[in-house]
C-alpha cells in the first residue's frame, strides 16, 4: 500500500478528540502526535488531522469512501458518527450496495459507508471528490489531469448518469482511479450545492526527490492554480494539496533548535526546497 498521498483534516482544537472518536469507529492507531498535528493509521493507511491553518470547515465537497464487509459493522460505524453529526443519506440498500449511508460527523467530515457483498478492497477509504457549481462536469478532465501527472496511475472505471437518473448524461455519477497507487473516487453533480473545494480537506503529495517536489508544484500551480505557503497550494479545480518532502516528519522531530530552524526555515517558503530544510 502506497502512503507516498493521503489525506488531512483541519480540525481546530480537537484533533485528540476526534482521533478518538475515529479510533473508536474505525480502528484508527496514533503513529505520530504532538500538539499541531496528529497522524493516524487506518488499515495501514494514513490521515492526517491538522489543529492550525485553514480557516475553513470540512465539506462534502470532498468525503471518504470507508467499506465494511458486512452490514453489522457498516451500522456499527454509522452509530458513532451520526452521533452530534449530520445524516445526509439515510443508512439503507442502494442499487450500488445492499447497505450504505452518507453522514457528516460533527467535525463537519464526511463519510460514505459502504458494505461490499465481496472481499473488502485493499484500500478501506478512499477520498471521494465532488465536482459542483463551477467545476460541473469537469470530474473527467481532473481524472487525466492527475493520472497523466502522478506515476503509478490509472482509471480504474468510469459511470455516467443515465436518463432519467437526474443529472447530465456525459456527467459522471461515479469514477474510481489511482495517483500514485493511491485510490480515489470522483463525481459530477450539477445540482444546487452550497459548498465547494476548501482547504479544510487536502491532499499530501510527500515527495523522495526535489526534482518531484518542483514537478507537482508546477503542474499543479499552472492553469490557474495557485501557490499558498508552506508547501500549500490550490490546483486549478480548487483542490487544495500540500506538497512536502517525504522526510520533513524525520526533520521536525529532532526537536530542539533543529526543528526550530527547519520550521523557521519552512515558513519563509511557498514551494518547498529539501536541501534548505535539511542544512537548516
Amino acid at each position: 500500500m502506497n502512503n507516498s498521498i493521503y489525506p488531512c483534516l483541519t480540525i481546530k482544537g480537537k484533533i485528540a478528540e476526534a482521533a478518538a472518536l475515529y479510533a473508536d469507529v474505525f480502528g484508527a492507531k496514533t503513529v505520530q502526535s504532538s500538539p499541531i498535528v496528529n497522524i493516524l493509521e487506518i488499515d495501514g493507511q494514513k490521515l492526517m488531522l491538522l489543529n492550525d491553518g485553514p480557516t475553513s470547515k470540512p465539506n462534502p465537497a470532498i468525503s471518504f469512501m470507508f467499506s465494511n464487509e458486512h452490514k453489522e459493522a457498516t451500522e456499527a460505524c454509522w452509530n458513532k458518527l451520526t452521533e452530534g453529526g449530520k445524516v445526509l443519506m439515510p443508512l439503507d440498500s442502494y442499487p450500488w450496495s445492499s447497505y450504505y449511508g452518507w453522514v457528516e460527523d460533527k467535525y463537519g467530515v464526511n463519510w460514505q459507508l459502504i458494505t461490499n457483498k465481496e472481499e473488502l478492497p485493499i484500500q478501506r477509504f478512499s477520498p471521494t471528490l465532488m465536482f459542483v457549481g463551477d467545476n460541473a462536469g469537469k470530474a473527467a478532465a481532473a481524472i487525466s489531469f492527475y493520472t497523466q501527472l502522478f506515476p503509478q496511475s490509472n482509471v480504474r472505471g468510469i459511470l455516467k448518469y443515465g436518463e432519467g437518473e437526474g443529472d447530465n448524461t456525459d456527467y459522471i455519477k461515479h469514477a474510481q482511479f489511482s495517483v500514485n497507487g493511491y485510490v480515489m473516487m470522483a463525481m459530477d453533480s450539477s445540482h444546487a450545492h452550497h459548498f465547494t473545494f476548501v482547504d479544510a480537506v487536502s491532499l499530501v503529495a510527500a515527495c523522495n526527490t526535489q526534482e518531484e517536489i518542483d514537478r507537482y508544484w508546477e503542474t499543479l500551480t499552472s492553469e490557474g492554480g495557485k501557490e499558498i505557503a508552506c508547501g500549500w497550494l490550490v490546483d486549478k479545480y480548487g483542490v487544495s494539496w500540500q506538497i512536502v518532502p517525504a522526510n520533513l516528519g524525520a526533520l521536525m522531530s529532532k526537536g530542539g533548535e533543529k526543528a526550530q530552524r527547519v520550521m523557521s526555515a519552512l515558513l519563509k517558503m511557498k514551494k518547498l526546497v529539501i536541501k534548505d530544510l535539511e542544512n537548516a
